[in-house]
């Protein structure tokens, strides 16, 4: 093959390809949740940008984490609907005993993890405008049913750098 036959570096959209395609393992992992349940000791920590065109996020949530968010489905999720068409998922957690519903595109993920299979998913978000039409397919979140009156736990924010790969020492 000649030289003037291969295509230039870069043209081809490798990462963004492979970013995708993992987009598809958390979006599969959240359908099971959402149909399922979480079995076992399975739980998912989400993490994304908050300012991502389409996220749809409570103000008093986004005054605290005006870029990003790391949210853990395990005990307390409600609604958990997967729109592979629209390019988005929605839940509703609670924050404080109030509940809150969620709407985040793919393109806005940054981190997937499953701690309890020592599993986790890097991501590059996509920020570019192609992402944002996203938000006028996003419906309007329901209302959310009363607060259960005795919650297992508050839902927290997390960090991830604990189930961070650390580079190998010579």
């Amino acid at each position: 093959m000649s030289d003037d036959a291969r295509p230039a570096q870069g043209q081809i959209p490798y990462e963004r390809w492979t970013d995708d395609a993992l987009r598809e393992v958390v979006a599969r992992s959240l359908d099971l949740a959402g149909a399922q349940g979480l079995p076992g000791e399975h739980h998912f920590y989400i993490t994304f940008r908050t300012d991502h065109p389409g996220t749809r996020v409570p103000g008093h949530l986004k005054a605290k984490y005006p870029q990003e968010m790391t949210v853990v489905l395990q005990h307390q999720f409600e609604a958990l609907i997967v729109d592979r068409a629209a390019g988005f998922f929605s839940v509703r957690l609670y924050f404080g005993g109030v509940a809150s519903t969620l709407v985040v595109p793919f393109a806005a993920l940054t981190g997937f993890a499953d701690p309890s299979v020592r599993y986790g998913l890097r991501f590059q978000p996509q920020m570019d405008a192609a992402a944002a039409p996203v938000a006028e397919a996003v419906p309007a979140p329901a209302a959310a049913p009363a607060a259960p009156a005795t919650p297992e736990a508050p839902a927290q924010v997390v960090s991830l750098d604990a189930f961070r790969r650390r580079p190998a020492r010579d």
